[in-house]
């Protein structure tokens, strides 16, 4: 049987790209996985990380990882039809209908699983394939932590070829007081690298004064 699982990184940043990414293992791909350390890209250091990353796709049968731009997570997230958990819904598809798995493995973005997962099968090639989506599928399955790996050590040096040409912003998170100055200071010098649809950037091309540490929560984004 071939099984693939699917993660995302950098969901919720407000600089810079998301990264989804799939691996396609065999049943003893996946003990290999296993025996070579992987397991959820959190809880590994990014040494670890970038170790595992060519030790991973060498085991794979097939990897894919996808990097969208903050200009289409935007034109989703402000869109009627899409939003940021549909977006995910649509790339995992095309992850999926390239890879041609017999079963899947996906981390949810949406706390409505069931919907989601309704959704995604709308999208896939193969209607009869055996879908599982869930919480924590990079914690409970090595398929899934072995995508998050992939896609955090992608998402990551990515950020660090910006930081290169704009100097350093933190981690790109609202969280980081370095991110919040760079988007006080770079909003609109560069454009390009923020989510202008998440709330944040909205106030701050607004006028309404500098995004204030901890004065958001974790739904930064939408159309508010």
């Amino acid at each position: 049987m071939l099984i693939c699982g699917i993660d995302e990184a950098g969901r919720g940043p407000i600089i810079g790209n998301m990264v989804m990414a799939g691996v396609l293992v065999d049943e003893e791909g996946a003990e290999s996985l296993k025996s070579v350390g992987v397991r959820d890209s959190k809880l590994l250091s990014q040494k670890k990380r970038v170790q595992l990353f060519s030790k991973i796709t060498a085991i794979a049968k097939k990897y894919k990882i996808i990097s969208i731009a903050p200009e289409e997570i935007d034109a989703a997230v402000q869109s009627d039809t899409l939003n940021l958990n549909w977006l995910e819904a649509h790339v995992s598809a095309k992850i999926i209908n390239e890879l041609k798995p017999d079963k899947v493995i996906i981390d949810s973005p949406s706390n409505n699983v069931v919907a989601y997962k309704r959704y995604l099968m709308k999208l896939l090639d193969r209607r009869d394939i055996d879908a599982a989506v869930e919480h924590k599928a990079d914690l409970n399955h090595v398929e899934c932590a072995a995508a998050s790996i992939l896609a955090k050590v992608v998402r990551e040096q990515e950020i660090e070829t910006i930081k290169k040409r704009v100097g350093d912003f933190g981690s790109g998170y609202l969280t980081d007081p370095k991110t919040l100055k760079f988007l006080e200071e770079n909003y609109e010098k560069h454009q390009e690298l923020f989510r202008k649809s998440w709330k944040p950037y909205k106030r701050q091309a607004a006028g309404r004064g500098q995004a204030k540490l901890g004065s958001y929560g974790g739904d930064n984004y939408g159309k508010g």
